[in-house]
């Protein structure tokens, strides 16, 4: 059930629209309480949509009514109206729940710079519909409301004796960090505090959708928000609430990047015995972003070189001349030279596992991307299309 799995939770997920293929379009999740709490990270990248400009405010007292988020249109760089825009739905949402505005998380998602007095309308009735249609099962609806180039719906569940954690993400392509193209809602029925949710979900997103860099481009509406319930009556341990929050948000990623617009392998990059985690991650990027090394694996090719060339542009501690490197657990390289031979590497499965031991220290980190294909550039060349 996603983001209604938990206790104290209603979502409704409704088509008014704003796709041209009659899809739902537009989804509501509302805390029923008694808690109220919410936390939200947002995009990194400076150009930001409305609406993050938007819940970067609403967030600020550590309070989410409810979340309301549309596809089929990202209401970025439009103006003073698109920001008005957004304002509305918030205003509408608050007058319908009895709420303040100022406690709606506004999400949006889509093609930039288009809006109209069309696009508001139906957002806005959208927000009516949705709210109409609550219900403590409308968590799966409300996963396929966020779709945009996705094929599939993303949710996850984790359960604990009296206490749950459920969420719904989208995103396909534009998976950078800071937090990838994506829009994600996790539910909890759980008791916390507004700073130990916030510390909770810095520290899961951390570890999860900031090491998803399947193409390397951010986009300009990607934010994650938990909400908080508290209808449990239960605070659980602190140390066992974030591992599961962690664990939420690693399945989130991985559905995201097994979704990844065109790609034809799953890449995971494990860089081992790194000086420090922020080593390890500023390696694991610089192969995850490198063009050829993805064109290599969509060509079946175990093109170690390549691995090499990246990580040799990266400031980290390591020698590259005593570096060994595994493929799919063939040891391709060692202390920087050729092991074994490439033949014995098998890149046809979808799953593609690149090991990175450097050899300096104990730190390790891992970062999750795709293979460069073919329908990659042929989506991405007629999205607006």
């Amino acid at each position: 059930m996603s983001v209604t799995a938990p206790a104290g939770f209603h979502a409704a997920g409704v088509a008014v629209g704003l796709k041209s293929t009659g899809a739902k379009d537009v989804a509501v999740v509302v805390n029923r309480g008694p808690l109220k709490v919410g936390a939200a990270v947002f995009t990194s990248n400076r150009a930001k949509a409305n609406p993050i400009i938007w819940s970067q405010q609403a967030i600020q007292d550590g309070v989410v009514e409810a979340v309301v988020l549309n596809s089929g249109g990202a209401n970025c760089f439009t103006g003073s109206f698109g920001f008005q825009t957004t304002h509305q739905t918030a205003e509408k949402t608050a007058e319908l729940l009895g709420v303040s505005a100022g406690d709606v998380i506004v999400c949006s998602t889509g093609l930039i710079g288009t809006g109209d007095e069309v696009f508001r309308a139906k957002v806005l009735t959208g927000v009516e519909e949705g709210i109409a249609a609550l219900s403590d099962e409308g968590g799966v609806a409300a996963s396929e409301a966020i779709m945009t180039t996705d094929s599939k719906a993303k949710r996850s569940v984790r359960a604990h004796a009296g206490w749950t954690i459920g969420g719904m993400a989208k995103g396909a392509g534009m998976l950078a960090p800071g937090l990838a193209t994506m829009l994600v809602v996790i539910t909890t029925d759980a008791e916390l505090t507004a700073a130990d949710a916030d510390a909770h979900l810095r520290a899961a997103t951390r570890v999860s959708f900031d090491r998803l860099d399947s193409d390397g481009c951010m986009s300009t509406n990607d934010q994650v928000t938990l909400m908080v319930s508290g209808a449990s009556g239960i605070t659980p341990d602190a140390d066992l609430f974030r591992d599961t929050l962690t664990e939420v948000c690693l399945d989130l990623a991985a559905q995201l990047q097994a979704d990844a617009e065109g790609a034809a392998h799953d890449i995971t990059i494990r860089v081992v015995n790194a000086a420090s985690e922020d080593d390890a991650v500023e390696v694991g990027r610089s192969v995850a972003r490198n063009n050829l090394f993805k064109a290599a694996v969509f060509g079946n090719d175990p093109n170690w070189g390549r691995v090499l060339a990246a990580i040799g542009t990266t400031a980290a501690q390591f020698d590259p001349y005593d570096v060994d490197v595994w493929m799919n657990g063939v040891r391709v390289c060692t202390a920087g030279g050729p092991d074994r031979p490439r033949e014995e590497v098998d890149l046809t499965p979808r799953a593609t596992d690149l090991v990175i031991d450097l050899k300096v220290g104990a730190a390790s980190a891992t970062i999750l991307t795709n293979d460069l294909t073919h329908d990659y550039v042929h989506e991405n060349s007629a999205y607006s299309s």
